[in-house]
């Protein structure tokens, strides 16, 4: 089947769309986090002061609370997708890229639920 030529040596490897959805992921991700930082960056400047109680009233209007939370969000899902091509790339035996991988996922998805969870309480009026 053509195994002399350069197309033929690559036929039967595998599919090379694969990786396009991932890596569209990242640059959406990525800004995705350009313009909640952005916002996050002018609105902490228009602030009147950094007190806790001055960014904690501003935390808890829904603008601020909905955009932080989506920066959260935004920002650990791109640090999993970055990372877990880092784990696939670099960790060669198939019980240690399932463990790092494993130990990446519980960390993509915990870290940003304790976040969420804060913003909201915060939001709600939970804070002293």
């Amino acid at each position: 089947m053509g195994n002399g030529t350069s197309i033929g040596r690559v036929r039967g490897l595998g599919s090379a769309k694969g990786g396009v959805h991932h890596w569209l992921l990242q640059r959406f991700t990525a800004i995705g986090n350009l313009l909640t930082v952005l916002f996050l960056v002018v609105s902490i400047l228009l602030l009147p002061d950094l007190s806790y109680g001055t960014v904690s009233e501003w935390i808890a209007r829904p603008v601020p609370a909905v955009a932080i939370i989506l920066l959260v969000l935004s920002t650990f899902w791109h640090a999993r997708l970055g990372l877990q091509v880092l784990v696939e790339d670099y960790v060669h035996e198939h019980a240690n890229k399932f463990a790092a991988v494993a130990a990446l996922n519980l960390v993509a998805f915990a870290g940003p639920a304790f976040a969420v969870f804060c913003i909201v309480r915060i939001a709600l009026g939970a804070h002293a």
